[in-house]
């Protein structure tokens, strides 16, 4: 794809603009490093970098900021950044970020697309292995110290390959495909559903649009969530749905918990009506500990970690180094936030 120049604005010289940073989460993998800041720093010391460590510091600095980088701000933070021409978002979802006064105020918002591919597409992976083998049980087996050969080929769900089976990818972007080339090397079938019904058909059998998920969803085995969250995905896979789909087939959820309509799928797993599942999202987080889905038979849970990686924070670096060098050059910036599709 070819990027055009486009004339720079008046702000975008180092020595005339200031970048805030600041990332307030629970989970401290998503906190900025000295590293990333150090590397800002260095690669232009004129331009002035700042860290607020929680809302409450980023209070003093976002009035004068033209850039802020973070995972969110706040509308009423929003509201304050006088100055303000361009925000960058530490995550590849931006739903939070899709309130009016800043769809509508002509910022320009990028986000993480593309640096969370590799470890959310191995982890999806793990889930795919760990439903086939049944590694859930097995564990649980391991722990009461039983050999639990026979008792685990008995189970309903079996032992299974992944050799041959049909991978149903609900978002066919930079995560999704890379899932769908791990899971060629396992020999697993591949079909995308992408809102335009097109997409990389080298990695794919069959890429389909929203329209036709009814029609595709009885020939899965497994089925990965892996679309944006926007008004349009929200319970993409409701009971309907999952009613559609065979009695031996696995759902897996890596995009947002509103995609999934959880109670449906707990009643389809204590019913027999699916075989299993894996969520590293759910719709309240943390989860809360009275959820039944805890204890839903059959249900893998990862507490939100497919993203997380030694080298999260490497890719954050290289790819906010390299919007800003766009960004000073006056030239057209990639992973742009398209406020009319929500991502």
């Amino acid at each position: 794809m070819i990027l055009k120049t486009i004339p720079g604005p008046a702000h975008s010289v180092p020595a005339k603009t200031k970048l805030a940073i600041c990332v307030q989460h629970p989970f401290t993998v998503w906190h900025p490093p000295a590293s990333f800041i150090e590397a800002l720093r260095r690669r232009w010391p004129e331009m002035k970098v700042v860290h607020a460590q929680n809302y409450e510091l980023l209070a003093a600095e976002i009035p004068d900021a033209d850039i802020f980088v973070g995972y969110w701000l706040k509308p009423e933070q929003f509201a304050q950044a006088r100055k303000l021409k361009w925000i960058h978002s530490t995550s590849a979802g931006v739903s939070h970020l899709m309130y009016p006064g800043l769809c509508n105020s002509g910022v320009l918002v990028t986000n993480s697309s593309g640096i969370f591919s590799a470890p959310m597409a191995e982890h999806t992976m793990g889930l795919l292995i760990a439903l086939a083998r049944n590694f859930p049980d097995t564990l649980r087996y391991q722990e009461r110290r039983q050999w639990a050969q026979q008792e685990l080929w008995d189970k309903p769900q079996g032992l299974e390959e992944l050799n041959g089976q049909l991978l149903l990818i609900l978002g066919f972007g930079s995560i999704g495909r890379e899932l769908a080339r791990l899971a060629r090397a396992f020999g697993m079938r591949i079909w995308g559903v992408t809102r335009s019904g097109e997409g990389d058909r080298t990695l794919a059998e069959k890429i389909l649009p929203p329209s036709r998920l009814d029609e595709a969803l009885p020939e899965a085995d497994y089925v990965v969530i892996a679309a944006p969250e926007t008004p349009d995905t929200r319970q993409l896979v409701g009971a309907a749905q999952i009613a559609r789909m065979k009695a031996r087939a696995r759902v897996v959820n890596i995009a947002r918990g509103s995609l999934l309509d959880e109670a449906a799928l707990v009643r389809a797993l204590e019913a027999g009506a699916l075989a299993g599942a894996a969520l590293d999202v759910t719709t309240d987080e943390p989860l809360p500990p009275e959820s039944p889905l805890w204890s839903a038979p059959n249900l893998l849970l990862t507490p939100h970690t497919s993203a997380a990686s030694q080298r999260l924070w490497e890719r954050q670096t290289a790819l906010v180094v390299e919007l800003l060098d766009r960004w000073f050059d006056g030239k057209e910036l990639f992973n742009r936030v398209d406020f009319s599709r929500g991502y």
